[in-house]
Parts: C-alpha cells; sequence; structure tokens
C-alpha cells in the first residue's frame, strides 16, 4: 500500500508529470529535461529523483551522464 501512496504522490506535481511526458517521447539526461521544460537544474534533479523514488524511471550510465528513461516493468504494474 505504501508504494500506491508514494506513486500517487509522485504522480501529483505538474513538472513531474510533465517529465514524464518528455520521457515517454524519448530518453534523457538531466540537461535535456531542463531544456525541454525550461527549469532549473536542482528542480529537475529533484523532480527525477522523486518519479525514480517512486519506480516510474530507470537509469543508466553514459560516459559522465546518468540517462532516465521510463521503467515500464513498474509503470505497467500501476496500470492495471
Amino acid at each position: 500500500m505504501q508504494d500506491l501512496v508514494k506513486a500517487i504522490k509522485a504522480l501529483s506535481d505538474e513538472t513531474r508529470l510533465r517529465i514524464l511526458n518528455v520521457l515517454l517521447e524519448r530518453e534523457a539526461c538531466v540537461c535535456e529535461v531542463m531544456q525541454a521544460l525550461n527549469i532549473s537544474q536542482s528542480r529537475a534533479s529533484r523532480n527525477l529523483g522523486i518519479l525514480q523514488d517512486a519506480g516510474f524511471l530507470k537509469t543508466r550510465r553514459d560516459g559522465v551522464w546518468v540517462v532516465y528513461s521510463v521503467d515500464w516493468q513498474t509503470t505497467n504494474r500501476y496500470a492495471t
């Protein structure tokens, strides 16, 4: 039940929904999220962290960059 509450809280913010919308189109690093939404680095990072903590995102390293993408396995769990 606590995971569901965390997921609902993560989706209750407009910025996080906008970030998910960007990541539904393509994977992106923090700087690309910043540019797409015209937000600060700290705001992008904080909201990406909340979405990742709720299980909506996964990450991979690409050199020095951390690239975020939608974790479909977890996201589908909430869709059913």
